[in-house]
């Protein structure tokens, strides 16, 4: 057994004990390597290394802001346990014990070679001459097939240095953040979004207005995705939003329907975005696929690429002033990154130029009331940025009367 298959039954035999999470990235390449195997153990560490693995959660019990709805006042009615159209975040919930201290589980590697760290190069040097095809270099779950990262990057460099080049430059980037943004004292995150719609598809670039993209999507044979789909879902809302939500993929609930968040996560979302003032027909909802993967299976990396344009060009359309990514699989998408979510939450990432907030899917609350306090905290901040960006703007808001349903 090398070290990958350790670590990989490794990680298995923590989330059976209930944990969701065992994040490499906050250990020493020693401690790594101890628990692959790949060295003895040193018993002088006990069990404090284990506990300072977890990845920790922002505080779950802090109390909201000063005059600020109860932190669950606003989202009641939430069901515990139910079938919530697609499981965007795929977290192992139904307890209601309280919250770990243990973000929900990194997937296989999609999009970032460039996040390697050092534990990572020194599991790679374990077995130099025998790579295994396809075998991921980040995250905690060890990929089992490859994935091809898209275009993402135009000036990235190829190789290892390039690529941490890459990764360096857009960490900096991301800190150089515009003025009314500094003054909200919010820790800046990643930067992402280099590649403009035209380069990823010239005729989706051009497509004129969000009807155009939805009857674009409606004949698209760009994956094999809608040969499954019962409906095209592109997406609804404000056409001038200054607020843009992005999930996962549709359910079984929007393939029927042909809109996006209409089931019992729908309806949570409805009220979360109500408890900020902002009613659902004022914002643009979508998602990063148009069709719904069959059986609700994680998207392939094939499929995201052939819909990253249309999301690209809504975006670009609709001019939002904030972008709120519901669940892991929305925000590693948008970001191009493996980090977990409760790495990502809490912090002022961009795409394109454009602010931007995750927090956990509705269908994960569904599951787990417990994510409903953090979620509740994040789409305050949300706000928060909304306001301020409106401000900056001499108080200008878009008109959001108008609504356009796809």
């Amino acid at each position: 057994m090398d070290a990958r298959d350790r670590l990989r039954r490794y990680l298995e035999q923590r989330r059976e004990l209930g944990e969701s999470e065992y994040v490499l990235d906050g250990l020493s390449v020693e401690t790594v390597m101890e628990i692959v195997g790949a060295r003895p153990a040193n018993p002088r560490r006990g069990a404090a290394s284990t506990a300072r693995a977890g990845h920790v959660r922002e505080d779950m019990g802090a109390s909201p802001s000063p005059g600020a709805p109860p932190a669950d006042g606003r989202m009641d009615g939430a069901v515990a346990n139910s079938d919530a159209g697609h499981d965007a975040d795929h977290i192992d919930a139904g307890s209601s014990a309280p919250p770990q201290d243990f973000a929900p589980p990194l997937p296989a590697p999609r999009f970032d070679d460039a996040s390697s760290t050092d534990w990572r190069a020194a599991l790679r040097g374990l077995e130099p001459s025998t790579p295994r095809q396809g075998s991921g270099t980040a995250g905690s779950s060890v990929g089992t097939h490859g994935t091809t990262p898209p275009t993402a990057s135009a000036s990235a460099a190829p190789g290892a240095a390039g690529s941490e080049a890459a990764a360096s430059a857009s960490r900096a980037s991301a800190s150089m953040l515009p003025a009314w943004l500094e003054a909200l004292d919010i820790p800046a995150g990643l930067d992402a979004g280099n590649t403009q719609t035209g380069q990823m598809a010239p005729d989706i670039a051009q497509l004129p207005s969000l009807d155009a993209i939805a009857r674009h999507v409606a004949t698209c044979q760009r994956c094999t995705l809608s040969q499954s789909a019962k409906n095209p879902v592109p997406g609804e809302g404000n056409p001038h939003a200054d607020f843009l939500c992005v999930g996962e993929a549709p359910g079984a609930n929007e393939d029927a329907q042909g809109r996006p968040f209409v089931g019992e996560a729908g309806q949570l979302l409805t009220k979360i975005l109500g408890a900020i003032q902002l009613p659902r027909e004022s914002v643009w909802i979508c998602n990063v696929l148009k069709h719904r993967p069959p059986g609700n299976r994680d998207p392939q990396p094939d499929e995201v690429q052939a819909c990253q344009p249309y999301l690209l060009r809504q975006i670009e359309l609709v001019r939002p002033k904030v972008i709120l990514a519901l669940g892991r699989f929305a925000a590693q998408t948008l970001l191009q990154t493996t980090t977990s979510i409760g790495a990502l939450r809490g912090k002022i990432h961009r795409y394109h130029g454009v602010p931007l907030i995750v927090t956990y899917h509705p269908a994960a609350l569904l599951r787990n009331e417990s994510w409903k306090r953090p979620t509740w905290e994040d789409v305050k901040l949300a706000r928060r940025i909304l306001d301020a960006a409106m401000a900056a703007d001499g108080g200008a808001s878009k008109d959001v009367s108008a609504g356009e349903s796809h």
